[in-house]
């Protein structure tokens, strides 16, 4: 079955309301919007090595929701690419929020999210997430890349 058009939407706004969502702390309903698969990757915007699968416990959960505070989000689709059972999104989460005990601030992330169809319902099977919307120099680049 074709990706249509109304599917490629309705992945945006369901990605720009979860994440919506998650920056006001409400990691429940990011979960609610958003079903991971069981093989889902991340690669999270502070790097280190992608992790496999995620822990969906409550305390979990919880800990998600508590690390996001007062968010304020607006989602950028730079590209969307689709095939019969998959869709990748390339986004700029534009955001400000408190994150990590972090007093509000920016923290737009560059973002590609991969869908992948499990019957009629769409699972997200990979997140890579990096902070360089502004851009860097490439002294800061070698510097990052040195550890």
């Amino acid at each position: 079955m074709a990706v249509t058009d109304k599917d490629i939407a309705d992945l945006v706004a369901r990605a720009a309301d979860a994440n919506a969502a998650l920056m006001r702390g409400d990691a429940e309903e990011y979960f609610a919007l958003i079903s991971l698969a069981e093989d889902f990757t991340l690669m999270a915007p502070f790097g280190g090595p992608p992790t496999h699968g995620f822990d969906m416990s409550s305390d979990r959960v919880a800990a998600l929701g508590r690390f996001f505070r007062a968010g304020r989000t607006a989602l950028e689709l730079v590209r969307a690419y689709a095939t019969d059972d998959m869709a990748v999104l390339a986004v700029i989460e534009r955001q400000t929020v408190e994150v990590g005990g972090l007093p509000d601030q920016d923290w737009s992330l560059r973002v590609t999210l991969v869908f992948r169809r499990d019957g009629p319902a769409w699972r997200l099977v990979h997140r890579h997430a990096d902070p360089l919307v502004k851009g860097i120099s490439l002294e800061q680049a070698a510097a990052l890349a040195r550890g």
